[in-house]
């Protein structure tokens, strides 16, 4: 192995524009900062930072598909490849050309290792880091193994990302579906009539809703999300008390875990299980397997399905389903209704939805057969989500299990 740093195998290492360039929301170029970066991609976050054609002639960067964003300012760590994208790249996120004498997969993988993690804090005198210098990213020094070998690792931890990402594309177009069918049913009210037809678009009955200022069909009525089943809140056992904590116990989930998870339906497990001690010393519910949980402090309106018995801490407000209404139901009416929901918040530190608030929240009640007859329709879809979910977390296990094992030698690749 040759020992290299960083800028030896680049043609250029820097970052972005240190200003703003003037925006304009419809413009076809993104402005890139380390916010953007997600997963490996680039992502519009929707904040209207775009920009026209002859902003991007002013800071143009000639960007190739050898080239690796990383962000150095704000939230350190997120990573991204290049994909031709049509951006303008700020200063939170520095762009790395490679050479063509290395594998660019490798050393994307190289810089999301424990190798460079533990370099960058042997960088900093503070608790955290908020920035990384460019002198730092290039000094980066490390043992580069023979091109064969580049290839070879970054080879298999790439099939395993493409597999995953093949899963959450599969994932995409099944949400797709479901919330296509559920606004057709329950927003559109074109569910199907008793003979078969759409109800609305085929003269079915509607009724003047007062409340709602708006047509719904004969029979449904007013309800609330107290309704659909009943809401409990969640707790958090001592954090000092160790017995309290184990690494395989009951599933307690925190709005951490959701956001981790992405937009993920189901969720099986946090970061850390409870023990029944653990339960017995808290608030928090034991909730049966599909409970709807949605997160009820800012950020307002993560959602998850429970895909085994579980509790959550108390940034939670969740529906245990027992009142006629199934999982996929509430779970898409709840997402339906989630603006309306997050805005029930109050707080000065930080806003909250109370349990009572959720409660009572208003929704519209359809004949719970057609729910029932939503539910059916949808639990194969459900049923190859949950699948694609826990495949892809598996996967995910796999390759972060992986990574820092072929980077440091412990696991080699047999040529």
């Amino acid at each position: 192995m040759n020992k290299v740093k960083l800028i030896d195998i680049c043609d250029d290492l820097s970052d972005g524009l240190h200003a703003a360039p003037v925006f304009n929301p419809q413009g076809e170029y993104l402005f890139v900062n380390a916010i953007n970066l997600e997963n490996g991609y680039i992502i519009d976050t929707g904040d209207g930072k775009r920009a026209d054609y002859s902003e991007y002639v002013k800071y143009r960067i000639d960007l190739n598909d050898r080239t690796i964003l990383y962000s150095i300012d704000g939230t350190i760590g997120k990573i991204a490849r290049y994909r031709g994208e049509k951006v303008i790249l700020g200063k939170g996120a520095c762009y790395i050309k490679l050479k063509e004498t290395v594998n660019a997969d490798y050393i994307y993988y190289l810089l999301q290792s424990s190798i460079f993690q533990a370099y960058l804090k042997s960088m900093t005198t503070g608790s955290t880091i908020h920035h990384i210098s460019l002198e730092t990213m290039r000094n980066f020094s490390f043992a580069l193994p023979d091109r064969v070998i580049q290839d070879c690792i970054a080879k298999v931890l790439l099939v395993i990302d493409q597999k995953i990402d093949l899963n959450t594309r599969i994932c995409t177009e099944l949400e797709s579906m479901a919330r296509t069918l559920y606004d057709y049913w329950f927003v559109q009210f074109d569910f199907p009539d008793e003979n078969g037809k759409p109800y609305r678009s085929s003269g079915g009955e509607m009724m003047w809703c007062q409340e709602l200022g708006r047509e719904v069909p004969k029979g449904w009525k007013l309800g609330t999300i107290g309704d659909l089943g009943e809401v409990v809140s969640g707790a958090t056992p001592s954090t000092t008390e160790d017995s309290y904590y184990t690494d395989s116990g009951i599933a307690w989930i925190t709005p951490n875990d959701l956001s981790n998870n992405g937009q993920n339906m189901f969720i099986a497990h946090g970061e850390r299980d409870i023990t029944e001690a653990g339960l017995q010393s808290c608030s928090s519910v034991l909730m049966p397997e599909g409970s709807v949980l949605m997160s009820s402090r800012a950020p307002i309106g993560y959602l998850a399905i429970a895909a085994n018995d579980a509790c959550t801490n108390q940034g939670f407000k969740s529906i245990i389903c027992n009142k006629g209404f199934l999982s996929l139901y509430v779970y898409y009416t709840l997402k339906r209704n989630v603006d309306g929901i997050a805005r029930q918040g109050v707080g000065t530190t930080f806003k909250e939805v109370s349990r009572e608030a959720l409660t009572r929240y208003p929704v519209l009640l359809p004949p719970q057969c057609i729910a029932e007859r939503f539910e059916y329709l949808l639990q194969p879809v459900g049923k190859a989500r949950l699948k694609c979910e826990q495949e892809a977390s598996e996967l995910v296990h796999l390759r972060d299990w992986l990574l820092p094992m072929l980077m440091n030698g412990q696991a080699k690749v047999v040529l």
